[in-house]
């Protein structure tokens, strides 16, 4: 039978004793990096994680899988040319991206979300901008971190293009103009579908609708643009082709290269943008590219109250 005990009232007047208590913690001493040291390491820790790095195994499987499909046609391009003693690549350096658009849009898809869409969906995004990182710091490490993991996938083919070239002893003067040509377009491309990705991807915490978004803004979008002007080239409407261009990710890559970087066209007959309308496409590219940081920096800033 519980005994209820009486409760000891404080006498009028009595001083209340407050007692402080060492638990064991000790004060930190060492150096205070800053903000710069916590974006550097934000953005090393993005792009370790966009390849599987520092994560369980099945989180490797996709992107390092996806790192060898974009790589293997290459290889065997460079086999072909090498045992044929060909005297040129099968494929153009700026072509090699455009004819693997999928597989680029596929990586953006997973890695994009994984990015962002965790730390979402845990509401750990406040917790970055306590201090010292603010949210510009935030969403630049970001998109740096998933432009770079695209560079290095958009990259890596070319590089075995251009190693294979030099091995089959193929001119080095016009191999290495088409090389650095490549890098510029995958580059460009890098940072237009990783702000696409990301913005795409800031927009909801589930994972499996940011996937589904990207993959339809990206490769549905293509798909769909190439069919129009394809039909819009049957019906001899070949002066509408370049224009609808402007309406998919891959094929404004595909104009701006092919208006500046001298690239053979994936248009429907061949028939790139011309220079003036390459400054319509250059303009696009670079204006969705502004905007999409714009937009990543808007979401973070409410995300973060």
């Amino acid at each position: 039978m519980a005994v209820e005990q009486p409760q000891v009232q404080p006498t009028p007047g009595a001083v209340e004793q407050t007692r402080i208590h060492n638990i064991g913690y000790r004060n930190y001493d060492g150096p205070r990096l800053g903000r710069a040291y916590a974006r550097r390491s934000l953005y090393s820790q993005s792009l370790r994680g966009s390849y599987g790095f520092g994560r369980s195994v099945k989180s490797k499987v996709l992107p390092m899988l996806l790192f060898v499909v974009m790589c293997v046609p290459a290889l065997i391009m460079v086999a072909v040319a090498v045992a044929t003693n060909a005297k040129d690549l099968p494929v153009d350096y700026t072509r090699y991206a455009i004819i693997m658009q999928a597989v680029i849009g596929l990586y953006v898809a997973s890695q994009g979300p994984q990015s962002v869409s965790r730390d979402l969906r845990f509401k750990t995004v406040p917790l970055y901008f306590s201090r010292p990182i603010e949210t510009a710091d935030y969403v630049r490490a970001k998109y740096a971190a998933l432009a770079s993991a695209l560079f290095a996938l958009t990259a890596a083919p070319l590089i075995v293009l251009y190693v294979g070239a030099l091995l089959a002893k193929l001119d080095f003067a016009d191999q290495t103009k088409g090389f650095g040509q490549g890098l510029v377009s995958v580059a460009l491309l890098s940072i237009l579908f990783a702000g696409i990705g990301l913005v795409i991807s800031a927009i909801t915490p589930r994972r499996g609708f940011g996937i589904a978004a990207v993959i339809a803004a990206l490769t549905i979008t293509y798909g769909a643009v190439s069919t129009v002007q394809a039909i819009a080239f049957d019906q001899s409407s070949t002066g509408a082709v370049p224009w609808l261009g402007l309406f998919s990710p891959i094929t404004l890559i595909d104009g701006v290269q092919t208006a500046f970087l001298g690239a053979a066209s994936a248009f429907p007959g061949g028939e790139g943008p011309s220079s003036a309308q390459g400054v319509v496409y250059l303009v696009v590219v670079l204006g969705l590219i502004a905007g999409c940081y714009g937009l990543l920096m808007r979401r973070y800033r409410k995300v973060g109250l």
